[in-house]
């Protein structure tokens, strides 16, 4: 696993295993638990550490943030609009264009493969959008190079 802080003090990885670690019980457990899991399905992934304390998991862009409430988990997807959720996994935040959401109150199970499923797709989505058209000449024709 990637670390993305360059600066001296506790790295990302470390200050979300502190918050897992403070946050004890059910809530501590689930997102520990849904760590490993984002970890499994992609080892090159990024723990970063935003938005005053919010564990954030990204590969080429942001993935997905992990978030603790009194009464739930909350996985956010910035892009969960644009991937697929046969299982249907995502079930908050499904009136936006781009965000989905996971809900996972006490006592919840998530579907483990499906889960992984859904990160391997945002890095896929992540990486697609890192890729630039070919770029279009006047008129609309691509831009062709004359033989020498």
């Amino acid at each position: 696993m990637n670390k993305s802080d360059a600066s001296p003090g506790p790295s990302a990885s470390e200050l979300i295993s502190e918050k897992i670690a403070a946050l004890g019980g059910w809530r501590g457990d689930t997102l520990g638990r849904m760590r490993k899991l984002i970890q499994e399905a992609d080892p090159d992934v990024v723990e970063e550490w935003k938005w005053m304390g919010t564990p954030v998991w990204s590969h080429d862009g942001i993935l997905c943030t992990g978030e603790s409430y009194k009464d739930k988990v909350k996985l956010t997807f910035l892009k969960g609009a644009a991937l697929q959720d046969p299982a249907q996994l995502f079930n908050a935040s499904l009136d936006g264009n781009a965000r989905r959401a996971i809900d996972i109150h006490e006592g919840e199970a998530v579907d483990e493969a499906a889960f992984k499923a859904l990160i391997a797709q945002a890095v896929a989505v992540n990486r697609a959008g890192k890729s630039k058209p070919a770029k279009k000449a006047v008129g609309g024709l691509p831009n062709v190079r004359p033989s020498e």
